[in-house]
């Protein structure tokens, strides 16, 4: 496996800043939405540094061909294996479309998402809900936001997240990779350990400018009673919860475990997500070549081809395609007292 953690890769016609200060403060200073759609960078200034972007059209390792197995997998070889715990090192890469059943939204789809909804929101362009430098000057769209989704408070998991518990309890799991930040996967039981929230979550907060930390339970009583954002006792700045905006690096825990995790994973599930923000965006190209890949979606996404023996798509819903595995895996009653178990609470 070909990586190049050390280096910086940027694809971009101009670039509002000078590489070197791009580096050191990505995203610093673009407030224009021209500027920000014209960046595409994935920037690993250190070994340990992943910045949250949008996916880039550049290899970060060289291209896999999984061509070479000997057998097609299908739908039934794969519950098959999971019956007869053939994996025992599952990688599930989650994304919005895991949590549409429970009442949130996701960002994409035409109509119902996000993105095509943020006019309660006040947002001028669909990622500056996202933006640091955008939440500065106006937190209120964000802090809208975080009031309808802050976790344990509107929503509980869905029959997806709790087929990730049930993997956790039958001790098939080696780690979620979930870009969501509504925390429903911990409340379905899947164990903190075996959890990675990429861009990060609700149980911490902090200063934007100084990055003293702030009190969560103040945080929250801000943003959810008051409807405001809470500023520094020390600086000024406006406080936010730690979840990863565009530009900001993200939680350390994901590039500690990614480059073990990718090697030794001897499944990767892809649920629920359009694949296009890096660097989470990368991970289903980061397994070897001979593991067998698995993607839960509405649409064919990232590198996932029919053709590759080693690839299965799952086209449709996330809940309902995860029923139909258990199903054939024989743990569908299993499924049904995980969920029932995680409404009861």
């Amino acid at each position: 496996m070909i990586r190049n953690f050390s280096s910086a890769l940027i694809a971009s016609a101009s670039l509002p800043l000078s590489t070197a200060n791009f580096l050191h403060t990505p995203f610093a200073g673009i407030g224009t939405r021209d500027s920000q759609q014209s960046i595409r960078l994935l920037a690993f200034s250190q070994p340990s540094s992943f910045y949250r972007t949008e996916k880039v059209n550049l290899k970060l390792f060289h291209h896999r061909d999984r061509s070479s197995s000997a057998e097609k997998i299908s739908l039934e070889l794969f519950a098959e294996k999971l019956k007869s715990n053939g994996f025992k090192r599952i990688i599930v890469v989650a994304g919005a479309g895991v949590s549409c059943s429970a009442g949130i939204p996701d960002f994409r789809t035409p109509g119902s998402g996000l993105y095509d909804n943020l006019h309660k929101y006040n947002s001028p362009y669909p990622e500056a809900i996202f933006d640091l430098e955008f939440y500065k000057n106006n937190p209120q769209p964000f802090v809208t936001l975080a009031n309808e989704i802050w976790p344990g408070m509107n929503y509980r998991p869905t029959l997806t997240h709790c087929f990730f518990s049930l993997l956790d309890r039958k001790g098939l799991l080696l780690r979620v990779y979930t870009q969501n930040i509504d925390g429903l996967e911990e409340v379905s039981g899947v164990h903190p350990d075996r959890l990675v929230e990429c861009h990060g979550h609700f149980r911490s907060a902090s200063c934007t400018e100084c990055r003293s930390p702030y009190h969560p339970d103040d945080c929250k009583t801000n943003m959810v009673e008051k409807g405001e954002a809470p500023t520094c006792s020390i600086c000024g700045g406006i406080v936010k919860v730690d979840v990863t905006f565009f530009g900001e690096e993200l939680p350390s825990r994901f590039s500690e475990l990614v480059y073990k995790d990718v090697d030794s994973c001897d499944l990767l599930m892809v649920v629920g997500t359009s694949l296009l923000v890096a660097p989470v965006a990368y991970i289903p190209e980061w397994v070897t070549d001979s593991t067998p890949r698995l993607l839960v979606n509405r649409e064919l996404v990232g590198d996932f081809h029919l053709q590759k023996l080693t690839d299965l798509y799952l086209e449709g819903d996330c809940d309902e395609s995860v029923r139909q595995l258990c199903k054939l895996a024989g743990w569908e009653n299993e499924l049904d007292d995980v969920y029932l178990e995680c409404h009861s609470k």
